[in-house]
């Protein structure tokens, strides 16, 4: 990238970044309407999504359908699939090109990315929106989240963090220079990204680049309509060819292929836990091939666990489960999976809770009325609804609310509570990745023990919530769960950060904990090289203790 702003000095700033303001889409609003015609156009063609390799866009003769997965008989796109010979073109592109982005002033490229997240919140606004709702089956509200307003926050807080660190330098003293050169890795990143977040596919293969970093980014096929909205906007936002390399297809060719390349810097991943367990083998075998040691950046899931205390809010607790499990049917892994409630606050809320989960509407999302859509594809919608029927058959289980499933139009699946008496059921520490809760009641004076409960069932570390208003309760629950979660909501629900506010990320088996959205996340894309200029060189060998 070349141009007249490399011979400009000045102290460069990019914007404070704010929020961007989640629209309300109420019934027959501007942005509700503007998008339902999106919805309308985008559902009436069956697009070509193709591969962009080196800025070239590439249609292979092997594709793959892509379907709306609450009426997956409507066909959105057909997705080009890459050959071995497309990866390896990918990752030799990446590294034609990462000469020059890397060197690449650091102002120019944010600005790029800022570039891109005005298009976001502006000009592609009802697209990407509409593409996440029909690929995605999410809701008006978790759309305008998920698609425009957390894609939009990450670039825009990004780049921000991103000036944060290139500013951050070493002091200098009379007689000397010293400056940290914040250099790209040597190689390239691979980006693997899930389906369930639009925001996220964008965000991997961005936070790498904006660092001087060059990528071939696997997204996920089941999103692949949406995602091709996000690669379009880069491209348009002025990402330089080569730059960030887009592969669709089989992960395990992919994967295969990238990582036993020598020039491997990095893995950017957002996945199953088995899934990045097994890459991290792939790595492991081949290190001693590696020009470098790879950088490993991976979240991977949770059980996410509701504590609650005698002391919560009881109708605040029904709403934090609600909302935290079922929210985009349960396939988020911040999502709610798990709750330890008391036996007195079971009483008050177990009916009500019922009730108001029994009460929410599934359906085709572009309806209002529509609280939950669809799982993402009959994989999934077997996984829920077998966990369902094994739990529902082993006399440990009692079924409150839901239970039911339906795949002849979409995968629906009825959104399910069950109550388990056994304190180490599967449904506990397994993830479903659905819209599935498991309660475990216990008895009001057990406190600490459920505490301690909590923390050893699950494998997990992502998020939790704790429900309580006295405050020696939360204390003792922010003790004993330290290392239970990355993040933890105090009466609230364990989903639902917010970028610039709260970080998102855990440990244990849900990754390596680098905070999206933080410094934290770019940090992992650089190398410091650290330069010391004597302004003043001495001319004499001997030291003052060396005798004439």
């Amino acid at each position: 990238m070349t141009g007249a702003l490399h011979n400009i000095a000045g102290n460069f700033h990019v914007p404070q970044p704010v929020n961007e303001p989640v629209r309300d889409y109420c019934p027959g609003s501007p942005e509700a309407e503007a998008t339902l015609q999106e919805i309308k156009r985008i559902g009436g063609t069956t697009q070509s999504i193709p591969l962009q390799i080196n800025g070239e866009i590439i249609e292979t003769e092997q594709t793959q359908d892509v379907v709306s997965p609450h009426d997956h008989r409507r066909v959105l796109g057909k997705l080009s699939l890459a050959n071995e010979g497309h990866v390896r073109s990918a990752i030799d592109a990446a590294l034609a090109a990462r000469r020059d982005w890397s060197r690449t002033p650091w102002w120019d490229r944010l600005s790029v990315f800022l570039r891109a997240a005005e298009l976001v919140a502006g000009k592609y606004r009802d697209e990407i929106n509409a593409a996440t709702m029909l690929n995605q089956s999410k809701t008006f509200h978790q759309a305008e989240i998920d698609g425009a307003c957390e894609l939009a926050d990450l670039l825009r807080f990004n780049a921000h963090y991103a000036e944060q660190i290139y500013a951050n330098q070493p002091r200098s003293t009379q007689g000397e220079n010293n400056y940290l050169d914040q250099r790209g890795l040597e190689g390239f990143v691979l980006a693997v990204t899930p389906f369930n977040f639009t925001n996220i596919a964008g965000n991997l293969p961005a936070t790498a680049a904006m660092m001087g970093n060059t990528v071939v980014w696997k997204p996920s096929e089941k999103s692949a309509v949406s995602t091709d909205v996000v690669r379009r906007i880069f491209e348009e936002a002025g990402v330089p060819p080569g730059v960030i390399n887009t592969v669709h297809g089989d992960g395990r060719l992919v994967t295969d292929v990238a990582l036993a390349d020598p020039n491997l810097a990095g893995l950017s991943f957002t996945g199953s836990t088995e899934v990045f367990r097994s890459l991290w083998k792939k790595v492991a075998a081949n290190i001693d091939g590696y020009r470098g040691y790879p950088r490993l950046v991976g979240e991977t899931g949770g059980k996410n666990a509701v504590v609650a205390h005698v002391s919560a809010d009881p109708q605040a607790l029904i709403t934090g489960l609600t909302r935290g499990a079922f929210e985009f049917q349960g396939q988020k892994c911040s999502a709610a999976s798990r709750a330890y409630i008391p036996r007195s606050i079971w009483r008050k809320i177990a009916e009500p809770l019922a009730a108001q989960v029994d009460s929410l509407v599934v359906g085709d999302v572009a309806e209002h009325r529509t609280f939950l859509g669809s799982v993402i594809d009959e994989t999934a919608f077997d996984r829920v609804t077998g966990a369902i029927a094994k739990a529902t058959d082993s006399g440990t289980h009692t079924l409150v609310a839901g239970g039911t499933g339906d795949k002849s139009v979409g995968y629906f699946v009825r959104p399910t509570i069950l109550q388990t008496t056994d304190p180490d059921a599967f449904t506990l520490s397994t993830e479903f990745f659905g819209p599935l809760l498991t309660v475990f009641v216990y008895e009001d004076n057990d406190w600490l023990q459920v505490l301690e409960l909590a923390d050893r069932t699950s494998p997990y570390g992502l998020t939790a919530s704790v429900y309580a208003t006295e405050r020696s309760a939360i204390a003792q629950a922010l003790d004993v769960l330290r290392d239970a979660s990355g993040y933890v909501a105090i009466n609230d629900k364990p989903a639902g950060m917010s970028i610039g506010k709260q970080q998102f990320a855990g440990a244990r088996a849900s990754g390596t904990n680098d905070k999206i959205g933080s410094p934290l996340a770019l940090q992992r894309w650089v190398s410091g090289r650290f330069v010391k200029e004597n302004l003043s060189p001495d001319t004499d060998y001997r030291y003052p203790y060396l005798a004439d």
